[in-house]
C-alpha cells in the first residue's frame, strides 16, 4: 500500500475515533488508528491538518445537523463564560473555535492575568465549582482550571499578560489560533 493511501486511511480512522469516542487528542487518535490499521511505522502518520480535514468530512457525512447544533451550543456556553470572565481577557481556542467540536468536546479558554489567585477567588466568590491543576506547555507550567457545568466541560489555561503579545495569533494556514469575546459573538452569528 502506498504511503499516501495509508496516511489517508489513518487520518480517517483517527477522525472517526475523535468524533465517536471523544476524550482523545489528535496525537493519541492517530497513533491508535495506526495500530488498528497495522501501520506501526511513524512515516505513515498524517499531520493534524490532515486529521482535521478528515474529521470535518466525517462530521458532515455522519453527524450533520447534530454536530452543528452541538457546536452552536458550545459556542453559546463559551460566550457566557467569556462574558463572566471578561476581567481576565478570555480567548476562545480549540475545536469550538475551529468548528470541529462534537458531542465529546470541551470548551477551551485561555485567560491572561498576572494574578491567577485573583481568578481563583473570583470563581469561589461566584460559587463556580472547579478543580485547579497545572499544565505543562512548551516547558512552562501554567495554572489550569476545569469548571463544572452540566452542559459542557470548560477547560481554562491561565497565562501571564506578557505572553499574549508573544504567542502567535494565527495557525500556519492563516486561521486564528484564538479569538476574543467580540470575535466569538461574531462567529456564533455567522455560523462559520
Amino acid at each position: 500500500m502506498k504511503t499516501s493511501d495509508m496516511r489517508r486511511r489513518i487520518a480517517h480512522e483517527a477522525a472517526r475515533l475523535l468524533a465517536e469516542d471523544g476524550g482523545l487528542d489528535y496525537g493519541f487518535a492517530k497513533r491508535k488508528a495506526a495500530r488498528q490499521l497495522g501501520a506501526a511505522d511513524s512515516r505513515h502518520l498524517p499531520d493534524n491538518r490532515e486529521i482535521e480535514e478528515a474529521l470535518r468530512s466525517y462530521q458532515a457525512l455522519y453527524q450533520g445537523q447534530e454536530q452543528q447544533d452541538r457546536l452552536n451550543l458550545l459556542r453559546e456556553i463559551a460566550i457566557e463564560y467569556m462574558e463572566l470572565l471578561s476581567d481576565f481577557d478570555p480567548h476562545l481556542t480549540g475545536s469550538v473555535l475551529n468548528g470541529t467540536a462534537g458531542r465529546h468536546s470541551d470548551i477551551n479558554l485561555q485567560l491572561f492575568t498576572d494574578n491567577d489567585k485573583e481568578l481563583e477567588f473570583y470563581l469561589m466568590n461566584r460559587q463556580i465549582a472547579c478543580k485547579r491543576s497545572e499544565i505543562r506547555l512548551d516547558g512552562q507550567i501554567y495554572p489550569h482550571y476545569s469548571l463544572e457545568d452540566a452542559r459542557a466541560s470548560i477547560e481554562i489555561t491561565v497565562y501571564p499578560l506578557n505572553e499574549l503579545r508573544q504567542m502567535r495569533r494565527n495557525l500556519a494556514d492563516g486561521t486564528p489560533r484564538r479569538i476574543r469575546l467580540q470575535q466569538a459573538r461574531n462567529l456564533l452569528q455567522t455560523g462559520n
